[in-house]
């Protein structure tokens, strides 16, 4: 069903003459896979919904992994959990696109990487932080405040 060179590949020719709501789930897991070199997820596991209607193909994703992030207050890497849902029709016909513009390929293969890899960046926080209440770096030292505190924050809170 799926190529190594395109894991995210299925084919849904086998919907095209069937009754309008016939679905399949798909799975998928995966211990890592890198989307390009902005974002490599550790596992990924996901369902992919895919269901024949009048317009196309309707797919319903709901995916789930982590990505190393860099915290913005003490720059340590940690795990960023990230989780999307999303739904978008693969129309028959032009006339059929919605907004997202996505076409059925001729060949009935639905290619999940580019269109997956939008949504989970669009989840990845623009400010990440490894705890809610990470206390940083000192700014004249640069220690890090949640391991230790340094000589100049001990000088700040006896002021």
């Amino acid at each position: 069903m799926n190529h190594s060179r395109h894991p995210l590949r299925f084919n849904v020719g086998f919907l095209l003459n069937q009754p309008i709501g016939t679905s399949r789930d798909i799975p998928f897991e995966f211990d890592r896979l890198s989307f390009s070199e902005d974002l490599e997820v550790a596992g990924l596991q996901g369902l992919a919904r895919v269901t024949r209607t009048p317009q196309g193909i309707l797919l319903q994703g709901d995916f789930q992994g982590e990505m190393v992030a860099e915290c913005v207050r003490c720059l340590a890497e940690f795990q960023q959990p990230l989780h999307t849902e999303f739904s978008e029709l693969f129309a028959f016909k032009y006339k059929g696109v919605s907004e997202s513009g996505l076409m059925l390929p001729d060949d009935g293969n639905i290619d999940l990487a580019p269109l997956l890899r939008e949504y989970l960046l669009l989840e990845v926080p623009i400010q990440p932080l490894c705890t809610p209440d990470c206390k940083g770096l000192c700014v004249v030292c640069g220690a890090d405040l949640n391991a230790t505190t340094c000589e100049h924050q001990a000088r700040i809170a006896q002021e």
